[in-house]
């Protein structure tokens, strides 16, 4: 795989970079510049795409909820998002509490109350202010936030970590295009699809963030009435959460996303059993088993539901709109996902963004969205149904006036809802940037803080020039195109992952034929025994790979240039490592490496040793590392034929690969047997020691 060009020392890549500031300052001058025009057109483009497209979405999100489940029950479910010998790096709760952080949570505080009063009061079937109406509600709440749009996200995530960490490629957009165009994802089409996914990120949160202040500046007025509701205090709570978002985005993805995302956690957690103990928690419960049952059982019907007969403009303006909402986000949260799942399986991730969220949230409706309907049905509290319709912003503060210590939680509220929003930010900030870099996963701190910037400048901004709700639809819109490209990655990956299939045949095929080796072979067993046993230092390992690996290395590598296949070899002395690679013009390269892994020598090592626990020692392995990742086991005091061996049995699982695979070279495999024969006999080895450096 050639490496990725076009970056300067910074990681910035000038392409992608580039244009998407210069989109970005040009769309925010034009909607200042006449902001009713921008709306009007942007608003007649949404409602185009969603009464003429509007099948294509119902059924592409219906397509990729159906592809996650399959390949997470597959026999593919159990493939790493890594390497084969990679570790999660996030504990479960800290994972789900940064995934749900960026994906949204801040839409629960926003719709847990609102969302179910709004269709209790105007149901899209059906009459109004009704049990029917009210049942209705609910299901219509935990469809619109449930499985669906979690599929969406969890796509998007799934595709880019496993094209990203299990075959090395750019962690951006672009990756998803590879089984489509290839390498020329490195060119200007990965370079565009990459710009229209920062700036659907950017003004997707630029237009959330500078919406959502007026929940801030609702709650805050509720809190102090002499603090007013208007732009000035909306763009100064701007500022404050891009401040907070700064220092949380200079800290890094460890210390500021994830300490954050878990003060997010425990905060919701806290107002949902508080709401839960003080409000009618049996109906509670009740209304939640009724309901999720429901859900299911009518999850098919409502998928595919369209409305097509009565052509009312409720899916239109609530179900369309908010799957829109998430595929435009879904660059987003997806790249942030992925980014943060790194060495967890495929069954593992979807289980974790599908359906541990979706329990979540439909405990949340089912606490805060019942509750509120309890009190109108049954309580007579029928005046929230009309504050609700009045003002969103105010529902769940209108909620809480109803419930004990209403002023604590209500400024809890504000800030779980300021954490959310920063969290946002953050990590978008971090997407952002990685995007705008080329998929890099380390970054310049300036860079991040940049894009936090630049996201409050633009909210700020727009807010004053009263153009948001005119970027609102054009995020809307811009999902059409990139619902496309989602279903052409699901595609792609479905292939590598059949081809992925045909590499782990050609594992088991090797493993059998180590099986059944000869007796020449099986009478080395004593120095097989010889090697578990012993526990070599560092300098003895780096003797070894300096010496026997290279030196097979360059046998194989004389062989392959006789037959015209070209090779190189690279070797790292200060750090122990060495790898061959062999370039094949239009497929993935192949790559075999010996590297030397450091280990604590286990207290069953040396009995009659007696160590103190301050006595701290280290063992070395040679370990073989292939291209998706180490293969977990150790060549030190291999002969030079063994070395041989060993390079070509993996690189006849190579040839097989290509082989099976569709889109390989076949007419190459008239050739590998040749290369078989390769023996330490024919030479006596190379005259240095060490390869030349790269």
């Amino acid at each position: 795989m050639s490496a990725f060009r076009g970056k300067i020392p910074s990681t910035i890549l000038i392409p992608v970079f580039a244009p998407a500031v210069i989109v970005t300052l040009l769309l925010v001058i034009g909607t200042i510049s006449n902001p009713e025009l921008a709306g009007e057109f942007f608003a007649a483009m949404l409602s185009f795409i969603t009464k003429t497209f509007g099948w294509f979405y119902m059924l592409s999100v219906a397509i990729f909820l159906v592809f996650i489940v399959t390949v997470a029950f597959s026999r593919w479910g159990g493939i790493k998002l890594g390497p084969d010998h990679a570790v999660p790096q996030y504990s479960f709760p800290a994972w789900f509490a940064m995934l749900f952080s960026a994906g949204y949570g801040i839409a629960l505080l926003f719709f847990g109350v609102a969302e179910p009063v709004l269709h209790y009061a105007a149901p899209p079937e059906g009459a109004a202010a009704t049990v029917d109406a009210a049942k209705q509600a609910m299901q219509i709440a935990f469809f619109h936030w449930g499985f669906h749009i979690w599929a969406i996200y969890g796509l998007v995530g799934l595709v880019l970590a496993y094209f990203s960490f299990r075959h090395g490629l750019p962690l951006s957009m672009r990756s998803a295009l590879f089984p489509l165009i290839g390498e020329r994802i490195h060119g200007p089409i990965g370079h565009t699809v990459d710009t229209f996914a920062i700036l659907g990120t950017l003004f997707g949160i630029a237009t959330t963030l500078g919406l959502s202040v007026t929940q801030i500046n609702a709650g805050i007025n509720y809190l102090w009435p002499a603090i007013p509701v208007n732009v000035t205090v909306q763009v100064v709570a701007i500022a404050v959460i891009t401040a907070v978002a700064l220092i949380s985005v200079v800290a890094g993805l460890d210390k500021g996303v994830k300490r954050l995302s878990i003060v997010n956690m425990t905060l919701a957690v806290s107002l949902m059993l508080f709401v839960f103990l003080v409000g009618p928690s049996i109906f509670i419960l009740e209304t939640f088993l009724q309901n999720t049952g429901s859900y299911l059982n009518g999850i098919i019907a409502r998928t595919f539901n369209l409305q097509a007969y009565s052509r009312s403009d409720w899916i239109g303006n609530w179900t369309l709109f908010i799957f829109g909402w998430t595929i435009a986000w879904a660059p987003f949260v997806g790249l942030f996902i992925a980014k943060i799942s790194r060495g967890r399986t495929i069954r593992q991730f979807v289980f974790g963004v599908m359906l541990v969220p979706s329990v979540f949230t439909f405990l949340w409706f089912s606490i805060f969205g019942d509750t509120a309907l309890h009190l109108i049905m049954v309580e007579g509290y029928t005046s929230l149904v009309t504050e609700v319709q009045a003002d969103h912003a105010l529902a769940l503060f209108k909620l809480y006036e109803l419930l004990p210590f209403s002023a604590i939680t209500s400024f809890l509220t504000v800030v779980l809802i300021i954490t959310f929003f920063v969290t946002s930010s953050d990590s978008g900030s971090l997407v952002i940037d990685s995007l705008a870099s080329g998929g890099a996963l380390q970054t310049p701190a300036w860079q991040r803080s940049f894009w936090a910037i630049i996201e409050g400048v633009v909210a700020a901004t727009l807010l004053v020039a009263g153009g948001l709700s005119a970027l609102q639809a054009m995020t809307i819109a811009s999902a059409l195109p990139f619902a496309v490209i989602m279903l052409i990655a699901a595609v792609g990956m479905w292939r590598a992952l059949v081809i992925e299939g045909h590499t782990e045949a050609g594992l088991h095929a090797h493993m059998r034929r180590a099986h059944h080796a000869g007796p020449a072979e099986r009478g080395r067993w004593k120095k097989r025994l010889a090697g578990l046993v012993r526990f070599p230092s560092r300098e003895e390992v780096g003797t070894f790979i300096e010496t026997r690996v290279v030196a097979a290395m360059k046998h194989v590598q004389r062989e392959l240039d006789e037959q015209g296949w070209p090779a190189d070899i690279f070797y790292d002395a200060e750090i122990g490592r060495t790898y061959i690679e062999v370039i094949i013009e239009g497929e993935i390269d192949f790559i075999y490496e010996i590297r030397m892994c450091e280990y604590l020598v286990p207290s069953f090592a040396y009995p009659e040793m007696e160590r103190s626990e301050d006595d701290i020692q280290h063992y070395y392995r040679a370990e073989v590392f292939l291209r998706r990742g180490g293969q977990s086991y150790d060549i030190y005091g291999y002969d030079q034929q063994e070395v041989i061996d060993d390079i070509l049995d993996q690189f006849e699982k190579y040839l097989h690969f290509l082989h099976v695979s569709p889109g390989s070279l076949p007419w190459k495999m008239q050739e590998h047997d040749e290369m078989l024969n390769v023996s330490a006999g024919e030479e006596q080895g190379p005259k240095d020691s060490a390869a030349e450096k790269p």
